[in-house]
């Protein structure tokens, strides 16, 4: 009976919690995109404290540091990725065509005629300008938010909403764990208290290490990409940083994606080397000295795992869900662990 009582308080918790995500979806994404900021700054809010800060003037100064350098950060990089995200999208529609007339030859050699495949003019035309229009999304966007005041509203409760819940957070963070930890069945306190330990240790040493990995990596190959002179690197690699939460994953896709500009752009196989090679030096950089002194040792996540994290929180909740994904495959990979443990240790395996 009291096992059965358990699974019922823990399912119907669980449901309910999922519940509450799916009704309020459309209005949680300033919520939960300021607990997690107030999650990442709240062991460096700790550290001010033990200097003899306040807890309020802890959180505002670091807070204020976080806004102040995601705001210099944009300055220095939205307009030039702007502009080479426009740039790309013009371009695009000629490397089709070059693309188009490398594999021509190739298919033809190995006996392929185009009829075969059912690919003709419009076919292609079609092709070249649906990639310019994706290209171009960024400027509709733009467009779309200037011309409706609920848009601009929207994003205007964001920016808003979003920094004075990230305070509110850290402000309360002890007040609000305790309160959680006093709410929870006596019986089970202790259990639950360590595998909340465990999970935090594992975003602690993945998720907030992952992320520091990523924007460094971001930042290593959009500077040398600029600097080697390939168009788009910035954009480049800035995007490889962002899918480098995802270990090697932003590595390989923008090492592909360089590489293949870097052989249209110059059409020397030396440049294609060097482009390569500032990838393969970023990813010695980060295996040999960025990861060891950032993530300590932790136990990682599998890449599989978080993509099909990321995949199915985008397809439950949208954007809500992806950035929740993470936090919730490390919450799930610990409480797995902890299922095979019991699983292993009861009657049923051992008999």
């Amino acid at each position: 009976m009291e096992l059965n009582q358990r699974y019922f308080f823990w399912s119907v918790s669980l449901l309910a919690l999922a519940l509450f995500f799916w009704l309020f979806n459309p209005v949680l994404l300033p919520f939960v995109t300021g607990g997690i900021i107030a999650y990442l700054l709240n062991p460096l809010v700790i550290r001010l404290e033990a200097l003899k800060l306040s807890r309020t003037l802890s959180a505002l100064c670091m807070l204020s540091v976080f806004i102040l350098l995601l705001c210099l950060l944009v300055v220095l990089a939205a307009p030039r990725v702007y502009r080479e995200l426009l740039q790309l999208a013009d371009a695009a529609p000629g490397y089709v065509d070059a693309l188009w007339q490398k594999l021509q030859p190739m298919l033809n050699s190995l006996g392929i005629e185009l009829a075969d495949v059912e690919i003709d003019q419009s076919l292609r035309e079609l092709l070249k300008n649906n990639i310019g229009r994706a290209l171009d999304m960024s400027s509709i966007l733009v467009s779309e938010i200037l011309s409706s005041g609920r848009a601009i509203l929207d994003v205007a409760v964001f920016l808003l909403l979003t920094p004075l819940v990230s305070f509110m957070l850290l402000k309360d963070w002890p007040q609000l764990a305790d309160w959680f930890e006093e709410m929870l069945p006596r019986q089970q306190k202790d259990k639950v208290m360590d595998l909340l330990g465990k999970i935090d240790t594992k975003i602690a040493g993945f998720v907030r290490g992952q992320l520091i990995v990523a924007a460094a990596l971001g930042m290593i190959y959009a500077i040398a990409l600029s600097l080697a002179g390939l168009e788009y690197g910035i954009l480049i690699g800035l995007l490889s940083g962002v899918l480098s939460i995802i270990p090697l994953f932003g590595s390989i896709v923008g090492m592909l994606v360089s590489v293949v500009t870097a052989y249209f752009q110059e059409g020397t196989v030396m440049y294609v080397l060097l482009i390569g090679g500032i990838f393969a030096s970023g990813q010695f950089l980060e295996g040999n000295f960025i990861t060891p002194r950032v993530m300590s040792g932790s136990v990682g996540l599998h890449p599989l795992w978080i993509l099909f994290s990321l995949m199915a929180g985008n397809a439950l909740l949208g954007v809500i869900g992806m950035l929740v994904a993470i936090p919730v495959a490390a919450s799930t990979g610990v409480l797995l662990d902890y299922a095979i443990e019991q699983y292993k240790d009861s009657g049923y395996y051992k008999d």
